[in-house]
């Protein structure tokens, strides 16, 4: 994990199954848990998270499924009015990059422009089976 996590107000961690129906109950649950941080849903920064948690999920579940592995789905509210959502998988060798298509072939990549737009900063760490990929958002 990245090492500006030091001062943790409150954390959800679940794992879902590595699938579409997994991804997107993770985002169904992440803005129930924001809503119960004050966090409500509907404002720009609910708004914000479901769409990085979508992109992360779907990204775990598309590129970091191994059969029988689930995801994790890590929420933490931070002092200071961040959150940090951080997506983990079982394929620590498939490190993520945005990437612009060339010409319209290429495919992938796109939602990781989106990310890096909207997070305030976003990384990939490796973890003992596979990779956590975060992103730090505003919520006030």
């Amino acid at each position: 994990m990245n090492a500006e996590i030091t001062s943790v107000a409150a954390e959800f961690v679940q794992r879902f199954s590595s699938t579409r129906r997994g991804a997107r109950l993770a985002r169904m649950l992440a803005l129930h848990q924001l809503d119960a941080w004050g966090v409500p849903f509907g404002t720009t920064p609910s708004d914000t998270a479901a769409q990085i948690v979508a992109e992360l999920a779907a990204n775990a579940v598309t590129h970091g499924h191994v059969p029988g592995r689930d995801f994790e789905l890590r929420l933490v509210l931070l002092r200071g009015d961040r959150v940090r959502i951080e997506v983990a998988d079982a394929r620590g060798e498939r490190r993520p990059r945005p990437r612009v298509p060339q010409d319209g072939v290429e495919e992938g990549g796109r939602g990781l422009l989106l990310v890096e737009a909207l997070a305030e900063a976003w990384g990939v760490t490796g973890r003992d089976v596979g990779k956590v990929v975060w992103a730090d958002i505003s919520v006030r």
